[in-house]
C-alpha cells in the first residue's frame, strides 16, 4: 500500500492514478474529508491528516510500504518560513515513527542553491530528510509548464504573455506535471537503500519567446511577450494581496541569474517526453479559449 500526500493536486493526483491503473493499493492522505469521496469511489482507504498534525500524519503513514511526500504550495511564506518548518518537523516526526518501506520526497531544482529564495522550503525538507532513518529519495523537477496556465486567458484577449522570466530568449528547465507523476510513481515502486536523487526536466528547455509563439498558432491571434520590469515586481506582488513577496522575487532571480539549475551534469538528468506545444494545447483547451 502506498501512501500519498498532496492527492488533490495536479501531480499527487496523477501519482495515485498512475499507481492505481498498475494494481497498488491506495491510501489517499487527505485534509478535508468533503474532496474524499472521489477517491474512495477509486477504490482508496482514506486518512485524514493536516500536514502539521505529526499524530495524524502518522497513522496515516504506518504500515505503507511506501509513502510520497509534497509539502502544500506557500507562495507566500512568513519570514524564515515558520509554517514550512513546521510541516516539515511534523513529517519527519510521523516517518520516523511509522517507518514506512521507503519515501519518495518531491523537491525542486535548485534545491542546493546557497541563495534563500522560494524553493528553499525544498531544501529545508531534503536537509532534515536526511536525518530519516529510511530509504528516501528526492525528486527535482525543472520548473512546471503549466505555470503557463495563468497566461492563457490574457494571451488570448490581450495578445500579450506577461514574462517574468528574462530575458524573454533565454531557455529555461521546464516539464510537465504528468511526466513528474509518471517519475514519481516509478521511484515508489522501486527499492534502494539510503538517499538518492532524481533530477528531470523536460525534452527541450523552453523560452518565454517559444511559448508565445506556439499560443499565437494555438489560440489563432499574434501574441508577443511583454518583459514585466523587475523595478515593478514587488509593488506589483503585495498589490496581488502578498505579505512577503522577497523569496518569490529571488527564486525569479535565481531562474534568471542562472543559479537556479541542476546539481548534476546534463547528462545524468532524465528527460521527460512531453513538449511544451502539448501541455499547452491542453491547457487552451481546458481554458475553453
Amino acid at each position: 500500500m502506498h501512501a500519498i500526500t498532496g492527492i488533490t493536486g495536479q501531480v499527487g493526483s496523477q501519482v495515485a492514478k498512475e499507481l492505481l491503473s498498475s494494481g497498488h493499493q491506495i491510501r489517499a492522505v487527505l485534509r478535508d474529508e468533503r474532496k474524499a469521496r472521489a477517491w474512495r469511489e477509486l477504490g482508496c482507504e482514506i486518512a485524514l491528516a493536516a500536514m502539521n498534525d505529526a499524530a495524524a500524519l502518522t497513522r496515516a503513514f504506518t504500515g505503507a510500504e511506501a509513502v510520497f511526500v509534497l509539502l502544500p504550495a506557500n507562495f507566500d511564506p512568513s519570514p524564515g518560513f515558520t509554517e514550512t518548518k513546521g510541516i516539515v518537523e511534523a513529517l519527519f516526526t510521523a516517518l520516523s515513527a511509522a517507518r514506512p518501506g521507503r519515501v519518495v520526497a518531491l523537491s525542486t531544482i535548485g534545491a542546493q542553491a546557497a541563495q534563500e529564495n522560494l524553493l528553499s522550503q525544498l531544501q529545508i525538507m531534503e536537509r532534515r530528510f536526511e536525518d530519516l532513518s529510511l530509504p528516501v529519495a528526492f525528486l527535482r523537477p525543472a520548473w512546471f509548464m503549466e505555470n503557463a496556465a495563468w497566461d492563457i486567458a490574457g494571451a488570448k484577449e490581450l495578445g500579450v504573455l506577461p514574462a517574468f522570466l528574462q530575458p524573454v530568449d533565454k531557455p529555461v528547465p521546464m516539464v510537465a506535471t504528468r511526466d513528474v507523476a509518471a517519475a514519481a510513481a516509478q521511484m515508489l515502486e522501486q527499492e534502494w537503500s539510503g538517499r538518492k536523487v532524481l533530477e528531470l526536466e523536460g525534452p527541450h528547455r523552453v523560452t518565454p519567446s517559444e511559448i508565445a509563439l506556439t499560443l499565437s498558432s494555438l489560440l489563432r491571434r499574434d501574441v508577443q511577450t511583454q518583459p514585466v520590469p523587475r523595478s515593478t515586481w514587488e509593488t506589483l506582488f503585495r498589490s496581488q494581496g502578498m505579505k512577503n513577496p522577497g523569496p518569490r522575487i529571488r527564486m525569479l532571480d535565481g531562474f534568471n541569474e542562472g543559479w537556479l539549475e541542476f546539481a548534476s551534469k546534463p547528462e545524468h538528468i532524465r528527460k521527460g517526453p512531453t513538449s511544451i506545444s502539448t501541455v499547452l494545447r491542453s491547457l487552451v483547451e481546458q481554458s475553453g479559449c
